[in-house]
């Protein structure tokens, strides 16, 4: 659309906006927009660095959750075979509460 714009039309586009803004407010828009579009890139930024972090940590625990072991068997004294349980099952007593 601007390449359709000779260059007399666009210094009368770029004056009559001058006129309705006024000089004193043209710099305090461009400074408010420069802030706005670092806001925006420091945002892109710590959400692509967020990103990667949930990706680490998502890895980790799938290597933590690969080297787990077989369940173990807690035993109450050495050679006490009839209280030997594996560590997930609940004891008897808890059932029969």
């Amino acid at each position: 659309m601007i390449g359709n714009l000779r260059p007399m039309e666009i210094v009368l586009i770029l004056l009559v906006i001058l006129l309705l803004f006024g000089a004193k407010k043209l710099p305090d828009m461009a400074r408010s927009l420069g802030k706005s579009a670092r806001i925006l890139k420091s945002e892109a930024k710590q959400m692509k660095k967020e990103s990667a972090d949930d990706d680490a940590d998502r890895e980790a625990a799938a290597r933590a959750d690969a080297q787990q072991s077989a369940p173990r068997t807690i035993q109450a004294a050495p050679g006490d075979v009839s209280s030997a349980r594996p560590a997930g099952e609940p004891t008897r007593q808890s059932n029969q509460n």
